[in-house]
């Protein structure tokens, strides 16, 4: 319980790190001047990060252990937040995305050994409950930091924009730009502190045969190929990923396409994680008792097609609730996918939660090409590309459910 107290905290600043980025995407694009492409840009430089440090965390796992590794990791995002304040005081939007690569470095890290930490800490079957309490964490932190960095950042916003066409715009921007310093100088410290208190909190380092199911192959050399749920989790959390931020991170820029203020647009990204945040709650209650963790990944995934259709046959207000709305239905996708995923890879478990951190790149590649889509076709219209990516989900989710009823039934055979 301790253990597990511990990881819910590292969750809550997952939290509250990924999900600036729906605030600092119009931010920094008005400051930096970009265009919509350029500013979901943002997402790509932060999760690319997981797919190129995926496999080096997963070696430096295997030596540092879990305890040690997660310190790092918290060390390596302080640096990364560190570089917002030279990349403020000169508006320089490659810092900014080298800072973000960083602290995608120091989280991937982090990521790869919370997510299978808290895996193993139980029973296979309630892994997907043990996950959605994690969520739950991370994301009523992500609604909460968004709200204060935008209350910090966004005053005044407006007038800065009133004065585009006058003179002195850029020392106006300059002005704005410096108020990121603040409060990520006091992130940096307060990631410094928690690094400590990790290496310092005695953390136990379960065993990782501990939470997986019997497996023929788990005293052999890995071979992907011997795992097709890991396969095909990957993809599923490759698009699961893809789904999520573009949910959280477009929709206030979606809601200034719209001509909503940006006063107002800006608690667009909390409203999103906070029905995840229900949704969260609903799977806690349900997963695995009522309903089995394949199941409700699932329904979750036809739920996003149902809801994706719903924004764009809809307009103003309701369109935008229907985007927010996306975050219910994303928020079991991850609890289910990556425990199914990790089923009985036994000593096998660090490759492979590496190989599924590294489908987060759909975060990366997805949102830049939803903005490239948008220009084209608007922003609402654009959504329609969430929809074969949540079949790709219910596919997996289908494909779950009968591989693990073909294991169950060799198992049963064999005793």
């Amino acid at each position: 319980m301790r253990a597990l107290v511990l990881m819910a905290g590292l969750f809550a600043l997952f939290g509250c790190v990924t999900w600036l980025n729906g605030v600092l995407i119009p931010f920094l694009k008005l400051v930096c001047q970009l265009n919509t492409v350029e500013a979901l840009l943002v997402t790509f430089a932060f999760y690319i990060a997981y797919f190129v440090m995926a496999i080096p965390s997963a070696r430096v796992l295997a030596v540092t252990g879990y305890r040690h590794g997660m310190a790092v990791g918290l060390g390596v995002m302080s640096v990364g937040t560190l570089i917002f304040v030279p990349a403020a005081l000169e508006r320089s939007y490659e810092l900014f995305l080298a800072g973000l690569f960083i602290q995608g470095t120091g989280l991937c890290l982090l990521q790869t050994a919370a997510n299978p930490y808290v895996i193993i800490l139980g029973p296979p079957q309630s892994a997907a409950r043990r996950v959605s309490v994690m969520g739950v964490c991370n994301k009523l932190a992500g609604v909460i930091s968004p709200m204060l960095l935008g209350a910090l950042v966004f005053a005044g916003f407006g007038d800065v924009r009133n004065l585009m066409s006058e003179a002195h715009t850029a020392a106006a921007l300059s002005h704005l730009a410096v108020r990121l310093i603040e409060p990520y100088v006091g992130m940096a410290v307060g990631l410094l502190v928690l690094a400590v208190g990790v290496e310092k909190s005695g953390l136990p380092e379960p065993e990782e045969s501990a939470g997986a199911e019997p497996d023929a192959h788990a005293d052999s050399g890995f071979q992907l190929s011997r795992y097709p749920l890991l396969i095909f989790g990957f993809w599923a959390l490759f698009f699961e990923m893809a789904v999520e931020v573009i949910a959280g991170d477009t929709i206030i820029l979606y809601g200034e396409a719209l001509h909503f203020p940006i006063e107002t647009a800006r608690f667009f990204a909390s409203l999103t994680l906070g029905a995840m945040v229900l949704g969260y709650g609903l799977g806690i209650v349900l997963v695995p008792k009522r309903l089995k963790q394949e199941r409700a990944l699932a329904w979750s995934a036809a739920l996003g097609i149902v809801l994706t259709i719903g924004i764009i046959i809809t307009h103003g207000m309701s369109s935008v609730l229907f985007v927010a709305s996306l975050g219910f239905a994303n928020a079991v996708l991850w609890p289910a996918i990556f425990p199914l995923a990790l089923t009985g890879l036994g000593k096998h478990t660090k490759t492979g939660a590496a190989i599924m951190i590294m489908a987060i790149i759909g975060g990366a590649v997805v949102p830049p090409a939803y903005g490239l889509l948008a220009r084209f076709i608007g922003n609402r219209d654009a959504y329609i590309a969430l929809v074969p990516m949540y079949a790709v989900i219910l596919g997996y989710a289908v494909f779950a459910q009968k591989r693990i009823r073909m294991n169950q039934a060799q198992l049963e055979s064999f005793t």
